[in-house]
């Protein structure tokens, strides 16, 4: 079951101890919740910089911080960022839903807190991004944090 709040999870970030959003495979974090994530966790942004850059192989795989607390996952969910520009949703659904199978694999137990990712400038629609998540996360102790400054 996902729980919905209300609030920043950058700012507020200690609530959770992973904190999954979603990438292009060019190392920009650029824009959206991005550069929030990149500018407070700056491993986050290492770790995709150490992967590499444009490589479309990434679709559906996963980076993810080592140090920082929350654990900052990386999910290579859209391979570019130029889409919405021409009307076009960027967001790779079987991508997200690879990510997802990854982190419940690898960090399953952890209480997690998302954005709603690949909803936003990705142009994917939530209700079955939401879909995805309730799939692959299922059991997990997730909650999806709506932005209000």
């Amino acid at each position: 079951m996902i729980k919905y709040i209300e609030g920043d999870i950058v700012r507020d970030a200690e609530q959770f101890e992973l904190i999954g959003h979603c990438c292009n495979c060019f190392c920009t974090m650029g824009s959206g919740i991005a550069p929030l994530i990149k500018h407070k966790f700056p491993e986050a942004y290492a770790v995709d910089c150490a992967t590499k850059k444009g490589d479309k192989l990434k679709l559906g795989s996963i980076s993810h911080t080592v140090d920082a607390t929350p654990i900052i996952i990386n999910i290579y969910g859209q391979y570019g960022y130029w889409g919405r520009n021409e009307g076009k949703m960027d967001l790779d659904y079987n991508a997200l839903r690879s990510g997802f199978k990854l982190i419940k694999q690898n960090f399953g137990g952890k209480r997690m807190g998302f954005p709603m990712l690949g909803a936003g400038l990705a142009g994917g629609d939530w209700s079955i991004i939401e879909r995805i998540i309730e799939v692959e996360l299922d059991g997990e102790d997730v909650t999806i944090v709506k932005y209000v400054p």
